[in-house]
């Protein structure tokens, strides 16, 4: 057998692999991410005075209002991941938390992605639930997902 007809084979093989592992991974992701979000969010609501006072000290504006919206989206936005429902919308307003945490709360490891140092960016505790968002809205739920369910793209 020749090296290009091997290629192609294998290629194949990949292709229907990753076709089968697809929506297995999607629901992985948006399970454990929509699940931590929900925590996190419920932690932020269950105990509104320390979030409001951090968001204090950070300088944000109206930070009790801000606390509840964080706390508010992170728990709602991650039970809508975590079923699959609407999870692309849902993944708008969460992308727009981590980026506001890293706005805030992680300036220097935001910064240091810019200044050549990318793992204080990666490590930073917002990186993975902006990745879980970012995958989520550019692949959408998947196949195994209430918006599959019910017939939505």
């Amino acid at each position: 057998m020749k090296f290009a007809a091997l290629w192609s084979k294998l290629e194949t093989l990949a292709v229907t692999a990753g076709t089968w592992v697809q929506p297995v991974l999607l629901l992985l992701v948006r399970g454990w991410w929509g699940w931590s979000f929900f925590v996190a969010g419920k932690g932020k609501l269950m105990n509104l005075g320390q979030t409001t006072a951090f968001f204090t000290e950070l300088g944000l504006p109206l930070p009790q209002v801000n606390a509840f919206l964080a706390g508010a989206v992170e728990c709602g936005g991650g039970l809508l991941l975590l079923a699959g429902l609407g999870a692309r919308l849902a993944s708008v307003p969460l992308l727009a938390t981590m980026a506001v945490a890293y706005a805030t709360a992680h300036r220097a490891e935001a910064a240091a992605l810019f200044a050549g140092e990318p793992d204080k960016f990666t490590e930073a505790a917002p990186f993975l639930f902006l990745l879980a968002s970012a995958i989520v809205f550019a692949f959408g739920p998947g196949r195994l997902s209430l918006d599959a369910v019910l017939g939505r793209k």
